[in-house]
């Protein structure tokens, strides 16, 4: 038996709250400390090469280092893992603030700084995202998706403002030492409020090696057939939608002939679809299936990513209305299917699936940025939004149909497989 249980938690509100409000608060502190960076970045170098190389330092631990993290975080103390992730990740702030203050601040110096910082991230999400599961009643967890994602949502819209904002205010040591307050704000309350543990049921593997915790990691996904195929989904649209993201700057620029009043209208646009989806979902909690209430969000997403891809340049308040639909979709899709994970994944692996899954998907990003360029050059950049709204449709489309992803909540083959998967694992380590 875990520790404590959620039924048994009549009052989980005030200690999730706690911590999950100090963790938000930190967030707005990252938000405008990276906004300070990327523009301390851009007006030294003025080099694309240099932001890139930035973006790829804060990209790069996700991908190679996230499914050895879970492993990791399903090993030990989750609490322990935010608190010292946290404190690591103010530190680095800390370093950033005392090298601007004494003007010895150097380009490389801020690649070390944000892969230190990725890495911290690296294992504060799957560690976040693994107690949520274990401290928010089953029925709480899409409502808490919501609220998740209009976080999110008012971060767009407000985030390059306020680190705007703060930069006109302070010198840029002094906005990261705001940095190291909100992230004092995330690391004070994991002190005292206590996160449930999961009771491990793959110890033997455990104490092998932590490849062999990696393999149940990809054992679980592989042995569930509903998440192998929404995780098989999820890659193929991603290479399409990857671009589609990086590249809305020069369709404002090229297609539309805005400037940068336009972009940041039709980002701000975005975020308060954003908000408003994660509120809607946060009072609605979606349909009582909540797969359904993403296949449909992915569909509704599809057809406005379509619609955008051949709007006429003449025409960019209707693709503003296309971003804000966009962004209304996004919490109704990566609300429901993280609720549907933390609910069903077992707790003792949700650490390894969820950095799995992470690392399986981020890999796309490199292999299609790195055809971003030619293929807009050659076929025009509306091209890479027509892509992805027809690749998300028919997936949509599929998931409505395929007895796999249908019941993915409700069936218990993926538990079933596992289970047999986890004990074979098990009855291997022993025998190694």
């Amino acid at each position: 038996m875990m520790e404590d249980t959620q039924d048994s938690q009549p009052r989980w509100q005030a200690p999730f709250f706690t911590i999950w409000t100090g963790q938000q608060l930190s967030l707005v502190g990252s938000y405008v400390a990276q906004f300070a960076l990327v523009w301390w970045l851009t007006r030294t170098t003025g080099s694309a090469t240099v932001l890139a190389t930035a973006s790829m330092m804060a990209f790069l631990p996700t991908v190679f280092l996230g499914p050895f993290v879970g492993a990791l975080v399903d090993r030990w103390n989750r609490r322990r893992v935010m608190l010292v992730a946290d404190t690591v990740v103010a530190l680095a702030s800390l370093a950033l603030a005392v090298l601007f203050w004494m003007d010895t601040i150097q380009v490389w110096h801020v690649y070390v700084i944000m892969l230190v910082r990725a890495v911290g991230g690296t294992f504060h999400w799957p560690a976040m995202e693994a107690s949520t599961s274990l401290m928010v009643p089953k029925q709480h967890l899409a409502r808490v998706a919501g609220l998740n994602q209009t976080i999110k949502g008012v971060l767009n819209v407000v985030g390059a403002p306020l680190g705007a904002l703060l930069m006109e205010l302070l010198p840029l040591f002094g906005v990261m030492l705001v940095d190291v307050g909100t992230a004092a704000l995330a690391i004070v309350p994991l002190f005292f409020v206590r996160i449930p543990q999961p009771e491990r049921t793959t110890t033997a593997v455990g104490e092998q090696s932590i490849l062999a915790d990696v393999r149940i990691g990809l054992r679980y996904i592989l042995g569930w057939p509903g998440l192998t195929v929404l995780i098989a989904f999820a890659v193929v649209f991603k290479i399409a939608l990857t671009p589609a993201f990086s590249l809305i700057p020069l369709l404002v620029s090229r297609h539309f002939g805005g400037g940068a009043a336009q972009l940041s209208l039709l980002e701000a646009i975005a975020g308060v679809g954003i908000i408003v989806g994660g509120v809607a979902l946060s009072i609605w909690g979606g349909f009582k299936r909540k797969i359904h209430t993403a296949m449909l969000g992915i569909i509704i997403f599809a057809v406005s990513f379509i619609v955008l891809g051949v709007t006429p340049s003449g025409m960019f308040w209707l693709a503003l209305a296309c971003m804000f639909v966009v962004g209304l979709m996004l919490p109704l899709i990566d609300g429901p299917i993280m609720a549907i994970l933390q609910s069903t994944v077992a707790p003792d692996v949700q650490g390894r699936v969820f950095t799995m899954m992470s690392s399986l998907l981020n890999l796309t990003g490199p292999i299609s940025l790195a055809f971003a360029g030619p293929v807009s050059d050659w076929l025009g950049l509306q091209v890479w939004y027509l892509a992805a709204g027809v690749l998300c449709g028919i997936s949509g489309l599929m998931g409505l149909f395929i007895p796999a992803i249908v019941n993915i909540e409700r069936n218990n083959n993926g538990h079933e497989a596992v289970g047999r998967e986890v004990r074979q694992a098990v009855v291997e380590a022993e025998v190694a």
